[in-house]
């Protein structure tokens, strides 16, 4: 199914359309088309853009949408959606507003009554989750973590007993001190995998224990190169006590100290969502009754 071009409608279409994030033939026929048609294509780096029109034909007008001019330069696009034209939002690679620009534009678009279609295509977290070999059916996006040490680690603290896969998106001179971070929050034997330039001459997708796949880093330069997504699998509770997260364990502990052991046991169950028997267990063990 394709939708038609409405140039000469009365509202213009926004097109968010994906490109390739390295092999170029990871474009598809509808991508071309629409960048084709389109009368302007709002796009993060011109002069990189610039390239990949060239190399399919793409004569179509380019203009900057980055991160620091969107909020601004957004009623720029809006005025020629008004105009009846159709706009084509781009990347620098991949699917755009994905840990890229574009979200202010898409926003001001829809609340001004436009319609917003996507053009699917290449997304660089998905091609690493189905590649990774680690839970996919349900999975979160982190996106890039904290720059600075602290704010990084502080960031995988609160998601260390997330039992969903993970994905983040790594500088590559940042890529080695974010496997440290890792191993030391998520442990070294936690399950994660490295894809590295997805889909270009230097691919590379290695899986192992993070401990493992820290040391395989570190030893080699080439790996410290280059676009980074690392694949972290979910936390698993262990069958023992630690089945309960150490969240709840402190709310239990805190009521165990003002209340009876079944109280206690049940009003940390309303409060942290863990059963009441595991928690009344628990609770047993702790105070030296099991």
């Amino acid at each position: 199914m394709t939708e038609p071009v409405i140039a000469n409608s009365q509202k213009g279409t926004l097109f968010v359309v994906a490109t390739p994030i390295g092999n170029l033939e990871d474009i598809s026929a509808r991508a071309i088309r629409v960048l084709n048609e389109v009368s302007l294509i709002a796009a993060e780096d011109t002069r990189h853009s610039a390239r990949l029109m060239q190399h399919f034909g793409i004569a179509t007008p380019l203009a900057a949408c980055h991160e620091h001019n969107e909020r601004d330069q957004g009623g720029r696009f809006i005025s020629r959606l008004q105009a009846g034209e159709d706009v084509a939002l781009i990347s620098d690679a991949g699917t755009p507003l994905i840990s890229d620009p574009g979200y202010h534009l898409v926003r001001q678009a829809r609340a001004a009554g436009y319609a917003v279609v996507p053009v699917p295509g290449a997304c660089a977290l998905i091609a690493a989750l189905s590649a990774a070999g680690l839970p996919s059916d349900r999975f979160i996006f982190e996106g890039f973590l904290p720059a600075k040490a602290v704010g990084r680690r502080a960031r995988l603290e609160q998601v260390k007993e997330e039992p969903r896969t993970l994905i983040f998106y790594e500088a590559p001179h940042r890529i080695l001190e974010c496997l440290e971070d890792m191993r030391s929050v998520f442990g070294d034997e936690r399950p994660a995998l490295l894809a590295r330039e997805i889909t270009k001459t230097f691919e590379t997708l290695q899986g192992m224990p993070l401990v493992d796949l820290h040391s395989w880093v570190a030893s080699d330069s080439n790996q410290q190169r280059g676009e980074c997504v690392v694949v972290v699998a979910g936390w698993q509770a262990p069958e023992s006590d630690a089945a309960v997260s150490s969240e709840a364990l402190r709310v239990l502990d805190l009521l165990l100290k003002d209340m009876p052991l079944k109280r206690a046991a049940a009003l940390a169950a309303e409060i942290t969502g863990v059963r009441k028997n595991l928690l009344y267990q628990v609770a047993l063990e702790r105070q030296g009754q099991a």
